[in-house]
């Protein structure tokens, strides 16, 4: 990393010196991040967005909060909301400073005209409408997208009415009904689009291999797991409870099990379990409960697993999902990737994509983000993406929050809404929005303000639910009121009606 060490001066002199002396160390970084990158890029078109995503990634790892302070204090940008116009954000403020201080800009930075300053902001829009359908930029900038009930098949009014409601995306979870049911659900979603005059697009969403629960045993028929219990996991054959592990499962992939290594933790059911290996065996693993709901939690099969700390080794498509894809490339706008850790795993994805010719060529691909591994390895997924189809990210909270902790899931949504717009990727909001609102029909005062917030993203979802209609309505005009107040970090200061 270049090394940038500013002065304590608030002369715009000295504010100048310092700032060109960023601009040089995120310059530099930069282009030596974009060449590690640039062999990945998946499209020529999408070179100006990666080097941008590598300008940003290059500024934060510089601490510059002091420098953003001492250009408050005189009035200029703190270059707080520059993710998606690094070099053209710093360019401008050095432009502003030079003439503050009655100096000639430096020849590194070229004043940013409009087109360049807002390119990244226009490409994020552009790709955005390429995936999510046209949407409303005016009135409502993100899209709603909404989990499919296998009911729907049969139901051709109730799609209707979501659609009247304001949902623009339907997603499908192949992971549940059958590929007719699929079908359905998608015909109806384009005759609801087409009787309301309005653009709806199709997500479907692969299952990936299922790390679950499979068959169960418990030694007392009434008991919930609580801390200081155990558990055992097993890989094959079927699961006996006994004095020292109360409960006992089946994982439904055995390389869950045999490439755990004691101290691993293992989550079960989204969280509401956790624990740590205590012992292992050739077949099975003894996890020691440390944490669990209050009250305890019930052993159940067809339960999530979570082994953030393990290395699984796992292909993100099983031989469900490539039949399942001859389906997918019929009847969807895109298809939600499940378990994606590298950049291997999209050449797999675009090989099957492949057989398909022009058909696959044209599908839009959503990397769901839930592992720690996508996480690190998010900058080379967008490169390899960026360009060579529709392509957006998806922030899956509920495995994320499990895989790298529910205390880090806030900033690390946060960080992953910053790089999407430095890539001009557009992003998804997903998992357990307004869901008291969709299961009970009340929402909770804290979900409103995180439906608030996930308006920041190009696309919130919402699960499927009785009330998911009402839902649908009040995300509507949630986000409408929000598309007046704020553009992702910028506030847009429209008249107030309260004072």
């Amino acid at each position: 990393m270049t090394e940038f060490v500013p002065t304590a001066g608030n002369h715009p002199a000295a504010l100048l010196d310092d700032l060109t002396a960023l601009r040089r160390a995120v310059a530099t970084d930069g282009a030596t991040a974009f060449a590690a990158l640039r062999p990945l890029i998946g499209s020529p078109a999408a070179a100006a967005s990666v080097l941008n995503l590598c300008h940003y990634l290059a500024l934060r790892h510089h601490d510059i909060r002091d420098l953003q302070r001492r250009l408050m204090l005189v009035g200029l940008s703190s270059l707080g909301r520059l993710e998606g116009r690094v070099l053209a954000t710093i360019d401008a403020v050095i432009h502003a400073l030079a003439a503050m201080a009655g100096r000639a800009a430096p020849a590194i930075a070229a004043r940013p005209s409009s087109r360049r300053f807002f390119r990244g902001e226009t490409a994020l829009a552009d790709r955005a409408g390429s995936l999510f359908g046209a949407g409303d930029a005016v009135t409502r900038r993100g899209r709603i997208m909404v989990t499919l009930p296998g009911t729907a098949a049969d139901d051709a009014a109730f799609v209707a009415d979501l659609v009247a409601r304001g949902m623009d995306v339907a997603r499908i979870n192949c992971a549940h009904d059958t590929p007719d049911a699929w079908r359905a659900m998608a015909a109806h979603v384009r005759a609801a689009g087409t009787a309301q005059g309005r653009e709806v697009r199709v997500l479907m969403d692969i299952a990936g291999p299922k790390i679950r629960t499979a068959a169960v045993d418990q030694l007392e028929r009434k008991a919930k797991i609580e801390p200081g219990m155990a558990f055992r996991l097993i890989a094959e054959g079927t699961p006996h409870a006994d004095a020292e592990a109360p409960f006992a499962a089946l994982a439904s992939l055995p390389q869950l099990v045999t490439r755990l290594r004691l101290g691993d933790r293992v989550l079960y059911d989204d969280g509401k379990v956790s624990g740590r290996v205590e012992a292992r065996g050739a077949n099975d693993a003894l996890i020691r409960v440390d944490h669990a709901k209050t009250g305890g939690a019930k052993w159940k099969p067809e339960k999530g697993l979570n082994v953030p700390d393990t290395a699984l080794g796992l292909a993100p498509l099983t031989a469900k999902d490539e039949a399942d894809l001859a389906v997918v490339v019929e009847v969807a706008d895109m298809l939600g990737y499940s378990f994606i850790s590298e950049v291997g795993d999209l050449d797999l994805l675009d090989r099957d994509l492949a057989r398909f010719g022009a058909r696959g060529a044209r599908l839009g691909v959503i990397a769901k983000i839930e592992r720690p591994e996508a996480v690190r390895n998010l900058p080379a997924l967008i490169a390899r993406a960026s360009g060579s189809r529709p392509f957006g990210i998806m922030i899956a909270r509920g495995d994320l929050a499990a895989e790298i902790g529910f205390e880090r899931l806030a900033e690390m949504q946060e960080e992953i809404l910053w790089l999407g717009e430095a890539a001009s990727v557009p992003v998804i909001w997903a998992t357990q929005v307004l869901e008291d609102l969709v299961k009970d029909g009340v929402p909770s005062r804290g979900e409103m303000t995180d439906a608030a917030m996930a308006a920041r993203a190009e696309c919130v979802m919402l699960n499927k639910g009785p009330e998911v209609g009402a839902a649908v309505e009040l995300l509507d005009r949630l986000m409408r009121r929000m598309n007046d107040h704020v553009h992702k970090k910028t506030p847009t200061l429209r008249a107030l009606a309260t004072w």
